[in-house]
């Protein structure tokens, strides 16, 4: 478990270097010390090794989903959705180039990555969509608005600020301003307030 372990961290070291196609398994077995052979006991090819990857990254998503369960009233929604937000680009920042490779699958259709990026983002769509709902209830948000649709839209926002931050960032956006900015519309999209 060690070397598949050591296997998976090369693998990750490099996709921050360069494409998933770009790497070599022989490559990956140098930096581990170990053989081409050893790479392909444990994995089929090296978008597998990045898929076991995206499956790790997607194991850190409940800490997220316990963020979006906190209070979305008053004063406290504000205080959740910066928190949320903050989480979600933390976690874009741990995982960047293994996220960019799983959205990258599941958008061209590689099945394996779809699953993986369902199975990551359906906790936190369900979540949004449960607070939007409870806020439609109490005559808060209008009842046009799909509660699962406007979840997903909030979860694109989020990720892909999350994703491309840092060029935002150069663009003269501080980091302050994304996450006020995002968490705002988070508030008034989930609760049909919007905070002063």
């Amino acid at each position: 478990m060690k070397t598949r372990q050591r296997l998976l961290e090369a693998t990750a070291a490099l996709l921050t270097e360069r494409s998933v196609l770009d790497i070599p398994v022989v490559e990956i077995s140098r930096r581990v010390g170990t053989s081409p052979a050893t790479f392909y006991h444990y994995f089929e090819d090296v978008e597998a090794a990045a898929l076991e990857l995206a499956e790790q990254a997607a194991a850190e998503m409940p800490a997220l989903v316990r963020l979006i369960d906190a209070s979305w009233r008053g004063q406290a929604a504000l205080a959740t959705a910066r928190a949320v937000v903050e989480a979600f680009v933390a976690h874009w920042d741990a995982n960047h180039a293994v996220l960019m490779v799983r959205n990258f699958g599941a958008e061209r259709g590689d099945r394996r990555f779809q699953a993986v990026r369902r199975r990551a983002l359906r906790p936190v769509l369900e979540r949004f969509a449960e607070h939007i709902a409870a806020s439609q209830a109490a005559g808060r948000v209008s009842d046009s608005v799909h509660p699962y649709a406007a979840a997903a839209a909030l979860a694109s926002i989020l990720e892909r600020l999350a994703a491309y931050h840092q060029e935002l960032e150069a663009s003269g956006v501080t980091r302050d301003d994304l996450v006020e900015t995002c968490a705002r519309m988070l508030v008034q999209t989930v609760t049909g307030r919007a905070p002063r």
